[in-house]
């Protein structure tokens, strides 16, 4: 590597770590942030604990991703009000992957899925985050929150989870397992914190219910000695650091695996930025390097038994609702769940899993917004078709994929709409360049046609197939000048055209065409016809002119009717004649 390359990639890497400018966001409102990360906190406690639960490794593994990861990406992302740890949606994708590969997969996966973060980081690929439509973003929350709300269902109805990777599969055997046992104590657990979580927040929004509905369902539980399965024992403090989870020989089956979270992790971090930045005044985040964040997060978390983490929405909105301006609150938020984890361990070990099934279900009922799920339907037929498609694929395959089909049935639909507004009409030649007789001439022998929007793949076959259909005429005017775009099929297909018009003895010329637009047309060859004797033309009175010679040459008389109307088309034009 060169010098000037090598110095390019260290001021790349500069760029993306912390910087003076975070020092003096932390020292303006200190007091705020440890508020807000206290509040934090204790909303994420039974998050990380119930998440854990979920993805198969335990409550212990989602409270040291919260921690760690919480910690690192609070320290190193992109955004001063992002909290990260581990998230409904990323357990979703887990759970197929401990059923195939096994509980200590999972931790490789999420290294593996931290170095591509990294990398995709110093390749600036957060800024394409704004490509993804609004429909496929609101489709796959809706997808993520009925695949969570699913997926608590063996045991808010008090069963043993049962086998299989596919959450309609399991949720339908859990019932049935409930339907010959049931066990009602489970479910009135879940219910009540259900209850209490969703008319609390009504109540008394400031007010953390989550934790208040748990502490009071393990209190129940232990008073009354209910039949209700606990967390169980938790370790009293973080396990040592440890890479004995790593096996080089495992790389290859697990980089899918890998790949999917990765994916899933840049994409809910980043739309968990940027709706902080939206719920606030004068925060910007940093795509890329929440990106760097992230993938150190997920590099860290599994050395410690965490799962894969990744920006949490809900989490990150309870941060911006109750006052923090610096990534402090963050920060807190994992130091306090540090706290909890060394002190509070034999505590949280006698949790109801049924009250954790409560807690998760209240929180995929509150992810769906009813009224923006309303707006985005009702908005185009597409918007609605787009949202419906990705939030069942999210709920039938996996989120990578839906996101995956959403983004192409978006993009799909939307190649057709700028397809549709491209235009190739026949337009009348201006008669104040001309004498009456000779705009007989024009009238008779040659037509005009002009060529609005893009010229590319969505509609070059509709172009080619209206040009290839003239008749009657001697010459062809191609009037270029508001092409908006051109791409190679489009300039194939153009040079197809000419290449046709020719062979049946017609003149094609243009005229207006853009500097911008010549390069692909040269390098297809369309441009060397188009520059054959002279057969392009900066103005379309000058191609006019050009027409005229070329008819009078090759011996067509005008023809001066007493009265004659316009050709098909014709008609008053305000466009400058280019």
């Amino acid at each position: 590597m060169s010098t000037s390359a090598a110095r390019a990639v260290l001021t790349r890497i500069t760029s993306l770590l912390p910087s003076r400018s975070d020092l003096a966001q932390i020292r303006r409102d200190p007091r705020r942030d440890l508020i807000a990360g206290l509040t934090v906190a204790i909303v994420a406690l039974p998050l990380a604990l119930g998440f854990g639960v979920s993805s198969g490794l335990g409550a212990e593994a989602g409270l040291a991703t919260a921690v760690v990861a919480g910690a690192l990406a609070a320290v190193f992302g992109g955004s001063n009000l992002q909290v990260s740890g581990p998230t409904g949606a990323m357990t979703v994708v887990l759970v197929p992957i401990v059923a195939q590969y096994g509980p200590t997969a999972v931790l490789m996966v999420g290294l593996m899925a931290g170095v591509m973060l990294v990398a995709l980081a110093l390749l600036r690929a957060g800024r394409y985050m704004r490509y993804v439509p609004a429909p496929v973003i609101e489709g796959f929350t809706l997808g993520i929150a009925c695949v969570i709300g699913l997926q608590q269902v063996p045991n808010a109805l008090g069963v043993p989870k049962p086998e299989g990777d596919k959450v309609l599969v399991i949720t339908w055997r859990a019932v049935e397992e409930f339907v010959k046992a049931p066990n009602w104590t489970a479910v009135a657990l879940a219910v009540a914190v259900v209850v209490l979580m969703l008319a609390g927040a009504r109540w008394r929004p400031t007010v953390p219910f989550s934790i208040v509905a748990v502490i009071a369902a393990t209190v129940v539980a232990q008073v009354a000695h209910l039949d209700a399965k606990p967390i169980g024992d938790l370790p009293a403090g973080l396990p040592a650091p440890s890479l004995s989870f790593f096996h080089p020989d495992a790389l290859g089956s697990l980089l899918a695996p890998a790949v999917a979270v990765a994916a899933l992790a840049a994409l809910e971090s980043l739309m968990s930025a940027a709706a902080a930045d939206a719920m606030t005044v004068g925060q910007r985040h940093d795509p890329d390097r929440e990106l760097l964040g992230q993938g150190l997060a997920n590099i860290a978390a599994p050395l410690f038994g965490g799962v894969p983490a990744t920006g949490a929405i809900a989490r990150t909105a309870v941060n911006v609702r109750t006052g923090a301006g610096s990534r402090l609150a963050a920060l807190t938020h994992a130091a306090v769940l540090a706290v909890i984890v060394f002190a509070a361990a034999p505590l949280v070990s006698k949790i109801p899993l049924a009250a954790l099934a409560g807690v998760l279900l209240a929180t995929a009922i509150r992810m769906v917004e009813v009224g923006s799920l309303k707006a985005m339907a009702k908005a185009t037929r597409s918007d609605a078709v787009i949202l419906a498609l990705t939030a069942a694929a999210t709920l039938a395959l996996d989120l990578v994929y839906a996101v995956i089909i959403g983004l192409v049935v978006a993009g799909a639909l939307a190649l057709r709409a700028v397809a549709k507004q491209a235009r190739f009409d026949q337009v009348p030649l201006d008669r104040g360049d001309h004498t009456a007789e000779e705009h007989a001439l024009l009238g008779e022998h040659i037509v005009a046609y002009r060529i609005d929007g893009p010229l590319f793949f969505a509609t070059a076959h509709r172009f080619l197939l209206e040009l290839t259909e003239v008749a009657d005429v001697r010459v062809v005017i191609l009037r270029m000048s508001r092409v908006s775009t051109v791409d190679a099929t489009g300039a194939l297909v153009l040079k197809d055209a000419v290449e046709k018009l020719n062979r049946r003895g017609i003149l094609v010329l243009a005229s207006g065409l853009r500097p911008g637009r010549r390069q692909v047309l040269d390098s297809v060859g369309a441009l060397d016809l188009l520059r054959h004797e002279g057969r392009e033309y900066a103005t379309t009175p000058e191609a006019i002119q050009a027409a005229r010679d070329h008819l009078e040459t090759a011996g067509v008389l005008p023809v001066v009717p007493a009265q004659r109307t316009s050709p098909k088309g014709a008609g008053t034009s305000e466009e400058p004649a280019r």
